[in-house]
């Protein structure tokens, strides 16, 4: 297997925490968000927040650090997505202190402008997904071995996986997790190799 760190760099409902499900089997220390330095020091995979926003400066922290882009069909992502960024709204345009700031800002990083309007509004959020998407594209134009690109709904995504990561597995599909847009299947899964992203609850001051 791998060595190096392998940073899952999908947009919020990708799959992201079905693939770290699948890193714990695979016998990665597995972080699904990362707010302290022991968590990214300690975490082999990291997805989520800040990975999906700060891959580039990752790329620069971690040398030799490879990078899984989740894609899913828009069809599928818009109603997802909205109800994820409908359900946080309020959170993520906090200004009190009262909550997380790394979430804030690249939450609103990447959906800017973030209004309940362009919530609403389809176009505005293919367009946050395709600028996202592209500058991926573009930042590892030259790197395709440095980046796995998959969707987890292909039949052939986890023999991919499997390959990019160097590992082996009887299993050989992902399971399907935060079904209906529920977002706490992560909270629910036991297992050693699974990081904490907080330390009891506390965040590194940003």
């Amino acid at each position: 297997m791998t060595a190096h760190k392998i940073f899952i760099i999908g947009l919020p409902r990708t799959a992201t925490t079905s693939v770290c499900a699948a890193m714990l089997e695979l016998g990665f220390s597995t972080a699904h968000t990362a707010y302290t330095k022991q968590a990214m020091r300690d975490a082999q995979v990291i997805a989520d927040t800040p990975i999906f926003c700060d891959y580039q400066a990752l790329d620069i922290a971690y040398p030799n650090a490879k990078f899984i882009y989740l894609s899913r069909e828009l069809s599928s992502w818009l109603p997802s997505i909205r109800q994820l960024l409908e359900r946080m709204y309020v959170n993520l345009q906090r200004t009190d202190g009262g909550s997380n700031p790394t979430l804030r800002r690249c939450y609103n990083e990447i959906f800017y402008p973030l209004t309940l309007d362009n919530i609403a509004n389809d176009q505005f959020l293919i367009d946050c997904y395709q600028r996202h998407q592209q500058g991926i594209v573009n930042y590892f134009a030259d790197r395709p071995q440095d980046l796995l690109t998959i969707d987890v709904s292909h039949g052939n995504s986890f023999k991919q996986l499997l390959s990019f990561v160097g590992a082996t597995s009887s299993q050989d599909t992902f399971e399907r997790m935060n079904i209906g847009g529920k977002v706490t299947a992560w909270k629910k899964v036991k297992h050693p190799l699974k990081i904490a992203s907080t330390d009891k609850g506390k965040i590194d001051p940003v």
